[in-house]
């Protein structure tokens, strides 16, 4: 686990949760990106058993997460599942949770371009991180997205 000031990291396996962990981690992305933004999908996708998943913590309390599916089949790692609570929003912890799972990618698949599927409105977000659209616009469970890629140079 990676300490900060008013936070601490940690990248996992979904092995290594615990029920309540895992049950945390899982009801914030439900609550965000099912409920919130009212869209019926797949939250739980087949993905996640593959995946390393970092958790931005507050003592127990999850702030926010991402989730980072390794390269597989000559493809590039990929960031996604990338969600801040709603009870700890305008804290800058979007930022903080990329910025710490490129590291991560940068640790662990080194000379390696990292991959999102964004939500359109968000490439200006992505864009400040270093990530390039790559892909025309496309409608994925009723949001529009592009593809962006960042470079491992």
């Amino acid at each position: 686990m990676i300490s900060h000031p008013s936070y601490a990291v940690d990248v996992r396996s979904l092995d290594e949760f615990s029920a309540r962990e895992l049950y945390a981690l899982l009801k914030l992305r439900v609550d965000v990106f099912v409920v919130e933004q009212a869209c019926a999908y797949e939250e739980l996708d087949g993905n996640d058993d593959g995946a390393l998943h970092l958790r931005v913590m507050q003592g127990s309390d999850l702030m926010a997460a991402a989730r980072i599916l390794p390269p597989v089949d000559g493809k590039n790692p990929r960031i996604g599942r990338v969600v801040v609570s709603p009870h700890h929003r305008g804290k800058r912890l979007g930022e903080a949770v990329m910025r710490e799972a490129l590291a991560v990618c940068a640790d662990r698949f080194p000379g390696i371009d990292v991959e999102i599927s964004a939500q359109s409105h968000l490439q200006h977000f992505y864009g400040a991180l270093g990530f390039a659209v790559i892909s025309e616009e496309y409608v994925e469970d009723g949001i529009p997205h592009v593809d962006m890629v960042r470079s491992s140079s």
